[in-house]
């Protein structure tokens, strides 16, 4: 979205936040060329469905400044379709990154509200190659954008950056993971590689979500850090030898196409995943990634990738991340927004609808 920024003033619609406001109102930040619209609703409505505030307070917002320009509805969700409507907007974008229905807690409605942006979407991308083959004969223009990389930013972390205060004096080898920690995360396997190698650090990195924190394993070995800044990231990856993407095997995951994998490589990181099917193809069948099933393969493959610097698995992900980009990621996209400019829009056959969460 900052890419886009270049070209089309951006508007992120965060999740609503309750608190102790009079009345619901509009939280407007600047994020680099994006707009981040916080709804900000009284603690009073806590409970109640916030679609009907929602609908208002978006509606409000647009409407002075609709007036002779394109509007593009970009989704990353169909729940979003409850405060939203695609016909309100010139084109449509479903960016579908996960299989959200899938996610402990997920609406059942969300299956229903998936099918309905879909046929409303002018366009549909996917994050990864398990949900573009799931859902490629959904709808007549969809196209696969895999999970891309900045690799200036996260290549500091070959530079030797300064050490994180809250890493100084841990033992090494170190193994890492950064991002959402919720019930995606195989426990009992990272609880297994704790008590089978207590001489090793586990870092993890990333807010608790959905799940409790009482159920992380607590061995003196794993440190549970919380979340950190994107731009401290490069930082603590610099004084980590190796990264570790220890996800369960179970419905959400099924699709999960995870963004980390190519930030650990270029980050100078050998890869330690199971056998998420985004992860085997292409990182595990080219090499990149070693991919273990179990304990006892998770841990031997652990011990390889912390003694072992390969020159020519050195060079294999510089080739592979050398095509790789979140520019190239948004040309793409871009030209694709252009097409519909010159044809017919490609949405199918069906009308009932709701929307939003991201507009360009």
């Amino acid at each position: 979205m900052t890419r886009a920024g270049s070209r089309y003033e951006v508007v992120f619609i965060e999740e609503p936040f309750y608190a102790d406001v009079p009345d619901s109102f509009l939280e407007s930040t600047c994020e680099g060329k994006v707009n981040v619209l916080v709804p900000m609703l009284p603690e009073r409505l806590y409970g109640a469905d916030p679609a009907p505030t929602l609908r208002h307070l978006l509606d409000g917002w647009l409407a002075p400044r609709r007036a002779g320009r394109t509007l593009l509805y970009w989704y990353y969700t169909p729940a979003a379709l409850a405060f939203s409507d695609p016909e309100d907007a010139d084109a449509v974008v479903y960016d579908n990154m996960d299989e959200l229905s899938q996610f402990k807690g997920a609406d059942p409605a969300l299956v229903a509200l998936e099918d309905e942006l879909i046929a409303k979407a002018d366009l549909v991308f996917t994050g990864g190659q398990s949900l573009y083959d799931a859902k490629r004969h959904r709808h007549p223009s969809i196209h696969l954008f895999p999970s891309s990389i900045d690799r200036d930013h996260f290549g500091r972390a070959l530079a030797g950056p300064p050490e994180p205060a809250d890493l100084a004096g841990l033992p090494r080898p170190r193994l890492g993971f950064f991002g959402v920690i919720d019930e995606r995360l195989d426990l009992d396997l990272l609880s297994g590689l704790a008590l089978a190698r207590p001489d090793w650090t586990f870092v993890m990195i990333g807010p608790v979500v959905k799940i409790s924190e009482a159920d992380l394993p607590a061995a003196p070995n794993i440190r549970w850090l919380g979340a950190r800044p994107y731009a401290d990231l490069p930082a603590y990856l610099g004084h980590i030898d190796v990264g570790i993407m220890p996800f369960a095997l179970n419905a959400a995951t099924e699709f999960i196409s995870p963004t980390k994998t190519p930030e650990f490589l270029a980050a100078g990181l050998p890869v330690v995943s199971t056998p998420i099917r985004d992860v085997v193809r292409p990182y595990g069948e080219k090499g990149l990634v070693r991919i273990a099933g179990d304990l006892a393969a998770f841990t031997a493959e652990c011990e390889t990738a912390a003694r072992t610097r390969d020159p020519a698995w050195q060079e294999a992900v510089r080739r592979h991340l050398a095509v790789m980009s979140w520019d190239r990621t948004w040309r793409a996209m871009q030209a694709l927004i252009d097409g519909l400019r010159r044809t017919e829009p490609a949405r199918a056959e069906v009308r009932p609808g709701r929307t939003g969460a991201h507009y360009v």
